[in-house]
């Protein structure tokens, strides 16, 4: 006598309790799996009858052994999700299977059972015919990620990024270089049976993009490396910076035309890197030159070079003071002819203000340019207190007489350096 509480199959008389087949149509007929896949008939009931499954979920399809232990019912959810939420999307996988999984559960479960297990095996090919390439490696393809890489944001503010239209994030604009490029590639799909021709096709829209995409992206970096956008806003702390650098000498700015064509190989701060590099260049060879011919006179630390300098001007000093001397006692034994020459040689400018001031040669100087000497004073001022500041290192900008011309300043200047009042590097 069977035992109470437990159910046998009419066909085989194995025990079905833990799962059975139920006809809807004959009483009291229930099978067990195998004989229900067999087609099994006894007495009155037929194979086409309707069925019931009567188990409650709780076996086990892939036996007792898988791990997990995963029931019917849950299985059944599983394959539920995955039509309803998509590959990938395990939370909500977790979330639809109960609570008594995770999503790193139902990840595993599905991946090892459905995917490499035997009926993965069975179902998936090992070659799926016309399989579509992947573009977007990053080893260059043409949808390489490398190509919409952001670079680090601009330096700046809120404001300023709603007045560019700036996202900070993606580093882009609200209206990029050629808006509609997108265009090109938004409606295209690959279809396992396209021919040759139209993948040609499509693979021709995809390059068509990239090169607009690459366009775009070199657009942002000529605007990055000449600081385009911080001139079209006008900042304050980058027109003192402009403001602070040093005056460009005019053969500086000959070099600098002369080197445009690498404009195109270079950006803005390494164009102004070298430039500045090279007259760094020139202000250490000038001061070489200079510890050089102190070397010469036996000066070997900075200290004695102040002396030196003191005594050198002194030096220079006496002998112009020598010099007009010997002119004037040159003078003084010539024709009275030559003196009453001499004497109306000043007679324009002996009466005016500050020639008491004049050395001889000052006086001569002035003369023959036909200038008085308070505006010859004022001048000189001006350029030894400009060659003053530019030898402490401190920024000058020249203010001469709107009165002297390129030829009288080029003429003072010779005579301040031959006199020693300049050195020659500053003349």
């Amino acid at each position: 006598m069977a035992e109470l509480g437990k159910k046998y199959c009419v066909y085989c008389l194995a025990e079905v309790s833990p799962l059975r087949f139920r006809c809807t149509e004959c009483q009291d007929i229930e099978l067990c799996p195998e004989c229900f896949s067999a087609g099994a008939e006894i007495g009155h009931h037929r194979r086409y009858h309707g069925y019931q499954l009567v188990d409650g979920g709780r076996f086990t399809l892939w036996g007792p052994e898988a791990e997990g232990g995963w029931t019917s019912r849950e299985e059944q959810l599983l394959l539920d999700a995955i039509e309803q939420f998509g590959f990938g999307n395990w939370e909500d996988m977790a979330a639809h299977v109960g609570a008594s999984r995770t999503p790193q559960e139902v990840m595993e479960h599905y991946v090892s059972m459905y995917i490499h297990g035997n009926l993965g095996k069975a179902c998936i090919p090992d070659t799926i015919p016309n399989r579509v390439t992947d573009h977007t490696c990053p080893s260059g393809g043409p949808l390489s990620p490398s190509l919409t890489t952001p670079l680090p944001p601009l330096d700046i503010s809120v404001a300023e990024q709603q007045q560019l239209g700036y996202m900070p994030l993606r580093d882009d604009y609200e209206i990029e270089y050629d808006q509609d490029a997108e265009t090109l590639i938004s409606g295209l799909s690959v279809n396992y049976d396209d021919d040759d021709v139209e993948i040609e096709l499509k693979r021709a829209h995809v390059d068509m993009y990239v090169r607009k995409l690459r366009e775009r992206q070199r657009r942002k970096n000529i605007a990055r490396d000449y600081n385009l956008v911080p001139a079209f806003l006008g900042k304050d702390k980058k027109e003192k910076e402009r403001a602070a650098r040093r005056k460009v000498t005019k053969e500086e700015k000959e070099l600098r035309l002369k080197l445009r064509p690498l404009y195109q190989f270079m950006s803005c701060k390494e164009f102004d890197d070298l430039f500045e590099n090279m007259h760094k260049e020139k202000m250490l060879r000038a001061k070489i030159r200079e510890l050089q011919r102190y070397r010469r006179n036996g000066i070997t630390k900075m200290e004695e070079s102040a002396e030196y300098e003191a005594a050198r001007h002194k030096r220079e000093k006496r002998k112009e003071n020598k010099a007009a001397a010997a002119a004037a006692a040159a003078a003084g034994g010539a024709k009275r002819g030559k003196e009453e020459g001499r004497d109306g040689e000043f007679a324009a400018i002996e009466h005016l203000p500050g020639f008491e001031l004049l050395s001889d040669r000052e006086k001569v100087l002035c003369s023959s340019l036909n200038l008085s000497p308070a505006r010859y004073v004022t001048v000189k001022t001006i350029i030894i207190k400009d060659h003053l500041q530019k030898r402490q290192g401190i920024p000058s900008k020249s203010r001469l007489p709107s009165y002297l011309d390129k030829v009288l300043k080029k003429r003072i200047l010779n005579f301040l350096t031959e006199s020693g009042w300049i050195s020659r590097d500053a003349s």
